[in-house]
């Protein structure tokens, strides 16, 4: 089935939702999301808000703050865009009705701001330890009143349509334009063509590569990989966050303890109860991310023990459960009672910083293709995120995206969407051998979390090149013989994420923001002080190719 519209959005959190709520003032949109439509990282984002929202508190506070968490590659001109853009973009999600947290400030009601690793003020607009859903159900009651959109869920986009491949013919090395993708329903088994004036992913994260993640399972990083594959510059995809406190229980699938409990008062504890970050920054607990990941890393493998403890228990029971009300709930599901013990915690991969490169405007190396949150490369996050700026970054930037292709639409001459073939199975079949996907699955989170996670070595990271360029070989034949399906449509995205993070750190010969080797521990070399952007070389293996040397 053929599907036309003005805007095709991929993916449904909070980039993806209000980006579609502007521009559907200008046309018709249509959303395709992998699974239920609030299934994304915003629903299960716990922490809140970044911006400037009290008189203690200024933009330049703010700008400083995150520039310094960046490691020397965030772009000051953006930071100080996102930044200064950033109250109206909150005050916009309060009159779709999100409920920040409140709190009586001599006499008058006021945002409850918390305060969270890398921030120097309290700057943190949330809604209890449930902002994420909070938002997520307001920017869908907005979309469901909203008669211009139209929402397929358990829909997998499985390749972008450009003009050079699927109109010419050709492949082109110059800049490609994009006319839509192809999307799997997942219900049917059939595959779509949705065209498009103007195509925007907004698919999240890529927390699936690795072995353990605070990523729900629809963060596989299918934009990257779509973009990639499709021609665009990828950037700074060596910087992966990890989060350090994700709650250690055999159980507890992804549950993440929010960085606000450490805002809070919470200390880490070893086994015997004893604190270790005073080692490690001087600012503790709220040290930024990757300094609190690569402390519990360290000292988990010279002790050997499974996880560390978070303690908040110091604090009043009454403020713990008024303040966290799903984390306590959750943790004592597992057994621990957080007002009263430490609650067991490990690192895991949580966000990635770097992503399709683009502009201020959402714009991609490829013509009519937008890139917003997390599965983008603004330049904002730099070599490491500061804390609750994502939900931010995304707000600002799907404003802005959505103004530049309201107009880009609206172009003469080539505004016309050309004739576009439908989806050719040719000689594929049903396969019988489901298994290849999971052991192939599998095989890439447990190397890439042992070779490519929160310390890496030269030798680590040859030996997950070797790895992956095998895997994907495999993965990309079992991809042209047999029938697509979701579980590998997403199997070959993440082999193609892992590839570029694995070429990405080993072309970065230092230690800068969340990238860590312990062969070039120091970031003094001023050569690597740059982006490190890769593009699908020539030919069919489609190795990535640095092109800013």
């Amino acid at each position: 089935m053929e599907i036309k519209t003005d805007f095709l959005v991929i993916g449904s959190g909070i980039a993806g939702l209000t980006f579609a709520l502007r521009a559907a003032a200008s046309g018709t949109v249509a959303i395709a999301t992998k699974r239920e439509r609030r299934e994304s990282a915003t629903f299960y984002a716990q922490g809140g808000i970044a911006s400037v929202l009290s008189k203690e508190d200024t933009f330049e506070s703010h700008i400083k703050d995150t520039i310094e968490v960046g490691a020397g590659l965030s772009r000051p001109d953006v930071v100080e865009m996102v930044v200064k853009d950033g109250p109206e973009r909150i005050r916009e999600l309060m009159a779709l009705g999100v409920r920040f947290t409140q709190r009586l400030d001599e006499g008058n009601l006021s945002l409850d701001l918390g305060k969270e690793g890398g921030h120097s003020k309290r700057r943190i607009a949330h809604a209890g330890d449930m902002t994420g859903k909070e938002i997520e159900d307001a920017l869908l009651r907005a979309i469901d009143a909203e008669k211009n959109i139209t929402v397929y869920e358990h829909h997998v986009a499985i390749d972008l349509i450009t003009h050079s491949k699927f109109v010419t013919g050709e492949e082109s090395r110059y800049q490609d334009t994009v006319w839509g993708a192809y999307v799997l329903d997942k219900k049917t088994g059939e595959i779509h063509t949705f065209l498009a004036k103007a195509t925007v992913l907004a698919t999240g994260g890529a927390g699936k590569v690795y072995l353990y993640t605070s990523n729900p399972d629809v963060a596989t990083g299918d934009g990257v990989a779509m973009a990639y594959r499709a021609g665009a510059e990828i950037s700074n995809m060596e910087f992966i966050q990890f989060h350090p406190t994700c709650l250690y229980h055999k159980m507890a699938k992804r549950f993440l303890i929010s960085e606000a409990l450490r805002g809070e008062g919470a200390v880490l504890r070893l086994k015997d109860g004893s604190t270790f970050m005073e080692k490690y920054h001087p600012k503790q607990e709220l040290a930024p991310r990757d300094t609190v990941a690569r402390a519990i890393d360290h000292e988990l493998k010279k002790s050997g023990d499974e996880c560390v403890y978070l303690d908040i228990s110091r604090r009043p029971e009454a403020f713990i459960k008024e303040r966290f009300p799903n984390i306590y709930r959750t943790c004592l599901e597992f057994g621990f009672d957080m007002t009263k013990e430490p609650i067991p915690v490990v690192p895991a991969a949580h966000y990635v910083c770097g992503g399709v490169k683009t502009d201020t405007d959402g714009i991609t190396t490829l013509k009519r293709l937008y890139t917003i949150g997390e599965s983008s490369s603004t330049g904002l996050h730099g070599a490491n995120r500061l804390a609750s700026n994502s939900l931010l970054e995304s707000l600002v930037f799907a404003r802005r995206a959505s103004m530049h292709a309201a107009a880009v639409i609206h172009e003469g001459k080539d505004g016309a969407i050309p004739p576009i073939p439908r989806w050719q199975t040719g000689g594929a079949v049903r396969s019988d051998e489901a298994v290849v996907i999971s052991q192939n699955w599998d095989e890439i989170r447990r190397f890439m979390w042992n070779y490519v996670g929160i310390v890496r070595s030269d030798k680590r990271l040859e030996r997950a090149e070797r790895r992956i360029s095998l895997l994907k070989d495999e993965i990309n034949q079992y991809y042209w013989d047999f029938t697509v399906t979701s579980d590998l449509v997403e199997l070959r995205n993440i082999s193609t994420v892992a590839e570029l993070i694995i070429c990405s750190a080993m072309v970065r010969k230092e230690s800068r923001g969340l990238h860590y080797n312990i062969d070039h521990p120091d970031a003094d070399d001023p050569g690597f002080k740059k982006d490190t952007v890769l593009k699908k070389g020539p030919g069919p293996s489609d190795k990535p190719r640095y092109i800013n040397a």
